[in-house]
């Protein structure tokens, strides 16, 4: 592969050196659910942290990172595919969609990898289905638990509300874990325990039992979610940044203030929602503009990072359920496929392209990309390589070998 020459490529000095003083202390907030007095006065700005940023309704990877230099991409998509005079080039063969300004800024910083042909064996075209096998980890047959949710319980042994903040308005299932409560919330402004206008009251006291464990963890849930929306409250209300997230933020703004008033989370999930990638019909300009308020937010996520004094300590990882079909199909869209590509960002990156492009003259199962780098192995890329060595195969449930993508 061709690598474009940058100020990213010195990166192969570890940054997780710098870190791993702080990696032993993370059993210190085994005791305290997250944002109570204790774990707030513990929380360490040297952890890693992880956020994954989900592109939902199956992203188009072929007209995300244009194989400009193949002419098999051409005769599949003889009207809505990119012009070699209209992608932002990589290098010689490969460029971005036009409306990737974003992403070509943090390539150009050396902030930014691609990883080709990411998928799995037998894949679902069902939305709920394969996005289900990702945020499980576990295709084809699926797990109670998210596959972030399984890495928070790795990080420290205890229960509580103390390691995943999910910015949706409903619970992902990659954050479910068998140990932590989530914080799940939208608005920050309005972030609170539901109840009824009448059970207000109720719902802001903590009752304290003794000897009664069953009402003490209770309590302690209680309270947890009480001062956890009270600081989520106080982190946005304290936040003010001059950087540009462009014209969709995809809630990076909520997770860059939750980051800089130090609360000791260290995953974060959010998505651009809707399914707004299912692009069936007329998709070249939806699909610019979508992917450039994705890449700008992104983009601007990491520069806000780095006013922050926070770069550093984030890793983005950005992912679909799956890719399309290769041929433009007769609406000028393309339908629900299988291999698709996946985004590495931030400070740790060592920017260049990761695993085989899938061959165009050589497709599989209907006008399908054949995948030739399991999606696993970029989770444990993630695990292994950023968030807690050696516990990819405890968190999915199998070996696999990470990339060599971050320093």
């Amino acid at each position: 592969m061709v690598r474009k020459p940058g100020p990213g490529l010195d990166k192969r000095i570890s940054r997780r050196s710098v870190l791993a003083g702080g990696l032993t202390s993370v059993s210190a907030l085994a005791a305290a659910p997250l944002f109570s007095p204790r774990a707030w006065a513990q929380a360490d700005r040297e952890q890693p942290i992880l956020v994954s940023v989900e592109l939902s309704g199956g992203n188009d990877g072929l007209n995300t990172v244009v194989p400009y230099g193949d002419d098999a991409y051409y005769r599949h998509r003889p009207t809505i595919g990119i012009r070699p005079d209209e992608v932002r080039k990589l290098d010689d063969h490969f460029g971005l969609n036009p409306g990737l300004l974003g992403f070509e800024r943090l390539w150009d910083s050396g902030d930014f990898a691609v990883v080709h042909g990411c998928g799995y064996e037998q894949p679902s075209y069902s939305h709920f289905t394969s996005m289900a096998y990702w945020h499980t980890a576990a295709p084809n047959r699926g797990d109670e638990f998210g596959w972030l949710g399984r890495l928070a319980d790795t990080l420290d042994g205890a229960s509580g509300t103390d390691m995943l903040i999910n910015i949706a308005s409903a619970q992902s299932l990659a954050v479910k874990s068998r140990l932590h409560t989530p914080v799940v919330f939208d608005n920050p402004d309005r972030f609170q325990r539901r109840a009824f206008a009448s059970q207000q009251q109720l719902m802001q006291r903590v009752d304290e039992a003794e000897g009664n464990p069953s009402r003490a963890f209770l309590n302690d849930v209680a309270r947890s979610a009480l001062t956890a929306s009270a600081r989520i409250r106080d982190a946005w209300a304290n936040y003010r940044t001059p950087v540009d997230y462009g014209l969709n933020g995809l809630d990076l703004p909520k997770v860059a203030a939750c980051i800089e008033a130090g609360l000791p989370a260290r995953i974060y999930h959010v998505s651009y929602r809707n399914n707004a990638f299912d692009t069936h019909v007329q998709q070249v300009n939806l699909h610019q503009r979508i992917l450039a308020y994705t890449a700008d937010a992104i983009n601007g996520f990491i520069r806000d990072l780095e006013r922050i004094g926070q770069a550093d300590r984030v890793l983005v990882l950005v992912y679909s359920e799956f890719g399309r079909r290769v041929p433009e199909n007769a609406n000028l869209g393309t339908d629900h496929g299988s291999a698709n590509t996946m985004f590495l960002a931030g400070k740790p990156v060592i920017p260049d392209h990761y695993g085989t492009p899938p061959s165009l003259t050589s497709l599989v199962d209907g006008d399908n990309l054949r995948h030739t780098v399991d999606f696993r192995q970029v989770y444990a890329t993630a695990i292994d390589r950023w968030m807690q060595p050696g516990a990819s195969e405890t968190v999915l449930k199998g070996r696999f070998n990470p990339i060599e993508a971050l320093g």
